[in-house]
């Protein structure tokens, strides 16, 4: 793999795994508009970066490939939502190696989960889209279903949207519960396009953590939302992130915590020092430009090499 952006490999030291990275394509042929804060998204153009981006992995040769949710934009037309999330999906596949989706919100506007689990090979159980590989023994990737609890992509009578609902009520008073108005601090996270990790989840994640620190694995956790409040914006939280976070931190076998959906992008190292890295948005790059990269394993650190727009980090272990 190649260094630049003023990252050095690590005492000369070869990768013990490279992985390459990608969040929010949020594709739809239609033309280019604005968030609801005004930044510019680019609906058309997102396919071309991750064209560009396939092309690039299948030249540096990465061992899988992780995208982080929100395939395509919630404003794609409906009569179009199949055929636009398996176009993404064909470019997906034009990469040589595996590829390990996570759902999001956008995702989930356009299709309900028992359609696009199958679409996205999710190997989820019941309509869940969590899951975890070990690619090589020294690494455990925990995939999370941030929607797990969700006032979308579930049927309307599914007890899991019944919660989602209840806790909307509770938390937001607005009428429009995609509205963070008159919420304080944390509490703008409590919105209808957030969702959280039902108790189950949690149990799995506790006892796939337990095992990992048996093995003694390192483990990176990725999830579509944010998992701490110092790398994002509160409105782009998961709602129980810190009931996440209790568990995570009840291992020291977690090291990093990827995620998208706050389309900036943004990095923190926690209390307890794990790294959390936001990643920069494919649909918010202008024509010409690029969000995607690859990241290296090593023993003490991921070294995140981005392209363009995709910020380039390092993550130390410990620090």
């Amino acid at each position: 793999m190649g260094y630049a952006n003023g990252l050095l490999c690590p005492q000369g030291k070869q990768p013990l795994l490279s992985f390459g990275i990608i969040s929010d394509v949020q594709y739809a042929d239609i033309p280019d508009g604005c968030s609801f804060l005004g930044v510019p998204r680019y609906y058309r153009h997102s396919v071309c970066v991750l064209q560009r981006a396939v092309q690039k992995w299948n030249q540096e040769k990465p061992k899988f490939v992780l995208h982080f949710g929100d395939i395509v934009d919630g404003f794609c037309p409906k009569d179009q939502s199949m055929i636009a999330v398996k176009k993404i999906v064909d470019e997906f596949d034009k990469f040589n190696g595996p590829v390990y989706h996570m759902i999001g919100n956008h995702c989930l506007y356009n299709l309900p989960r028992d359609k696009l689990l199958p679409l996205l090979r999710i190997p989820g159980h019941d309509g869940r889209a969590y899951f975890d590989f070990s690619p090589i023994p020294e690494y455990r990737f925990v995939i999370l279903d941030g929607y797990d609890i969700s006032a979308i992509g579930w049927p309307e009578d599914h007890p899991n949207t019944l919660k989602a609902l209840k806790v909307l009520q509770e938390r937001n008073p607005n009428s429009d519960k995609n509205s963070p108005n008159g919420l304080v601090g944390l509490e703008r996270r409590f919105l209808k396009f957030n969702g959280g990790v039902g108790k189950e989840q949690l149990e799995w994640l506790d006892h796939v953590l337990q095992e990992a620190t048996e093995l003694n694995q390192n483990v990176v956790v990725c999830c579509h939302l944010p998992l701490d409040p110092g790398a994002s914006s509160f409105a782009a939280l998961l709602w129980n992130y810190d009931e996440v976070m209790d568990v995570i931190h009840r291992y020291s076998c977690v090291k990093v915590c990827i995620g998208g959906h706050a389309h900036k992008g943004g990095q923190s190292v926690d209390s307890h020092g794990v790294h959390h890295r936001v990643l920069e948005a494919a649909l918010e790059c202008p024509p010409g430009t690029d969000a995607f990269g690859h990241i290296d394993a090593f023993s003490d650190r991921l070294s995140l090499f981005g392209n363009d727009r995709m910020k380039s980090s390092e993550m130390v272990f410990g620090h």
